[in-house]
């Protein structure tokens, strides 16, 4: 529980025992586990909230007590196993909106109030507990101390990237201060791991926050570790700022940082997904740092997106012919590299891969000699398939890149700060629509990034330095709106 806090929700309904079904049919207990009573929004009121959205300093924001619950995102342990027998695995079932506890603050961490937070496919493997359910990582973080124990509980608020207000600071922070305006890196590492100062990304006891952590960023507050915050981009909206670090920074390392292809100019760079969160990012640090994009989409409604990023050579996957087998068929590879041939001259020296078992074997195939298959994620299945020859004959390499290092998380908020890397944010939901934003992730209904407001009232809020805003335009900062 917060320290020195008071219940929100004073006159709310009392905590009982009793079920109440949402409308896809999940049951969530009131009251149970640590949970609140569920109260529809609009009928409890959060004074630091209201401050926050009002533009309260940060004096008058440590005068005002932390409240004791609030209205999060959140997956049940006890639903572990729901989609047994399923086909179409909807994480609406699963999803959750209401009242969860406040933990208790460690001295190196603030808590946030959450303007607008956004999904990333993590949120889909939460929502429906796979791999392995997200639970595991909880119980395996609570063996490590009080710190720990407070994120294993038998519910779990999701949600890796978002931005927000600084509300509260533990003891320890010394360079963050309530009122500052923030983005949240979804890295949590710990200082105390010898492994975090070569990389953060090589210390063992690495996490992925909202993920393998309790309290994420899909809530009214999120509880962060100082080394999560960045400075907001000031000509940003909060939807705008809170959707970009997972994926802007994943693709950073993947392409530009030291541990990554190290992508240099004139490099032709194949981006698998080119509308998609990582892919949107990735067309966008090619371009910028000198290189070739040859985006990879499925739809010439997607493709015209890409060109007016400054991608010049597209290729539908649909106009390639493979027949029902699509990139998996044998001959996908050679298709695929004489199209990127006919468009660029020679094959890619870098392909950018995070859709896996589809489309893994052709991307192997089809980097030049020497070139680089460089990968973070597995979004169509973790097995993947592929010739052999073709990696080891022709000296080619695979590396593997997960996530980025707080470096890396701000050098690229940097970028998206001065204006030359632009969001991708497509549709925004609100904080009780929370299921349907994961649901449009999951069946693929969007293209860049989906938003959730939180604790934003609206969209368009949050703009520091509109006149930076206007000199950039807002057909490059919509242009996934359209």
């Amino acid at each position: 529980m917060a320290q020195n806090g008071s219940d929100r929700c004073e006159a709310a309904e009392p905590r009982t025992s009793r079920n109440t079904s949402d409308r896809h049919g999940a049951t969530t207990p009131r009251g149970a586990s640590g949970l609140g009573s569920g109260t529809p929004r609009g009928t409890c009121s959060d004074a630091l909230l209201d401050a926050v959205r009002n533009g309260a300093t940060g004096p008058e924001l440590r005068d005002i007590e932390l409240p004791t619950r609030f209205r999060a995102a959140f997956t049940r342990k006890d639903e572990v196993g729901i989609f047994e027998g399923h086909d179409d695995k909807d994480v609406r079932r699963s999803l959750h909106v209401g009242d969860v506890e406040m933990p208790e603050l460690a001295p190196d961490e603030c808590v946030v109030a959450v303007m607008s937070a956004a999904i990333n496919f993590n949120t889909v493997w939460s929502a429906i507990f796979e791999p392995v359910p997200t639970f595991a990582f909880l119980e395996k973080f609570g063996r490590q101390g009080w710190y720990g124990a407070r994120h294993d509980l038998p519910f779990h608020v999701l949600g890796s990237d978002g931005a927000g207000v600084v509300v509260r600071t533990g003891g320890g922070v010394k360079s963050w201060k309530p009122g500052d305006r923030v983005v949240l890196s979804p890295s949590y590492v710990d200082e105390e791991d010898h492994g975090s100062y070569d990389d953060g990304m090589m210390s063992e006891t690495q996490l992925a926050w909202g993920f393998e952590t309790n309290f994420g960023s899909l809530g009214e507050y999120c509880i962060v570790k100082a080394n999560q915050l960045i400075r907001k981009p000031a000509h940003l909206t909060w939807e705008e700022a809170g959707s970009n670090t997972l994926c802007a920074g994943t693709a950073y390392r993947m392409l530009v940082g030291t541990h990554g292809a190290r992508m240099k100019q004139g490099d032709v760079v194949l981006i698998w997904g080119a509308t998609g969160g990582l892919g949107s990012f990735a067309t966008q640090l090619v371009k910028n740092g000198g290189g070739i994009p040859v985006g990879v989409v499925s739809s010439d409604e997607k493709a015209e997106i890409v060109r007016s990023q400054g991608c010049e050579h597209v290729i539908n996957r649909n106009d390639l012919d493979l027949g029902d087998q699509g990139l998996r068929h044998p001959k996908a590879g050679r298709r695929l590299g004489e199209e990127i041939r006919r468009l660029v001259g020679e094959d890619p020296g870098i392909v950018f891969e995070y859709l896996g078992r589809e489309t893994f074997g052709a991307s192997v195939y089809v980097a030049k000699r020497g070139g680089k298959v460089v990968t973070c994620g597995s979004s169509t299945g973790y097995r993947h398939e592929y010739d052999n020859r073709f990696l080891w004959m022709r000296l080619k390499s695979i590396i593997g890149s997960h996530g980025f290092n707080y470096h890396e998380a701000v050098e690229v908020n940097r970028l998206i700060g001065l204006g030359m890397v632009h969001p991708t944010l497509s549709k925004v939901f609100p904080l009780d629509e929370a299921g349907d934003a994961t649901r449009a992730v999951q069946t693929n209904q969007h293209v860049g990034k989906v938003a959730v407001l939180c604790g934003a009232t609206a969209e368009g809020q949050g703009v520091d330095d509109p006149a930076l805003r206007e000199r950039i335009g807002e057909g490059k900062l919509n242009l996934y709106r359209r």
